[in-house]
C-alpha cells in the first residue's frame, strides 16, 4: 500500500532549498516516489509544532521499504546535508498514512 506524509518545514534559504529540491528527484524518481501538493504558507492560524512553518507539502512512496530505502540512500544524504541542512531550520512531519 502506498505511503504519504504530509510534512511541515521552515525554509530559511530558498535558493538552496530550491536546488535540494532539485537535485533528490532523480533518487526520488528511482524509489516510486514524488511530491503531490506543495504550498508555500503566509500564515499560520493553529500548529501542533512550536517551530515555525512557512512550506507544507506531501511526499509519497508506492511502499514503506522504498520510503526508508530513499532516506537511507547515500546520494539523498550528501544531497541533504550539502543543501538541506543549511536551507531548513526545522522540519515537522504532521502525518503518516496509508493511500
Amino acid at each position: 500500500m502506498a505511503i504519504e506524509m504530509l510534512d511541515g518545514l521552515n525554509i530559511i534559504e530558498e535558493e538552496s532549498y530550491n536546488l535540494y529540491r532539485k537535485e533528490i528527484m532523480p533518487i526520488l524518481s528511482r524509489y516510486g516516489g514524488g511530491f503531490g501538493y506543495d504550498f508555500k504558507i503566509s500564515e499560520v492560524l493553529k500548529s501542533g509544532a512550536e517551530e515555525p512553518i512557512n512550506r507544507v507539502f506531501t511526499i509519497f512512496f508506492p511502499n514503506k521499504d522504498s520510503k526508508n530505502s530513499f532516506f537511507s540512500n547515500d546520494e539523498y544524504l550528501r544531497i541533504k546535508q550539502r543543501h538541506f541542512e543549511k536551507s531548513v531550520s526545522n522540519t515537522t512531519i504532521i502525518a503518516t498514512y496509508e493511500r
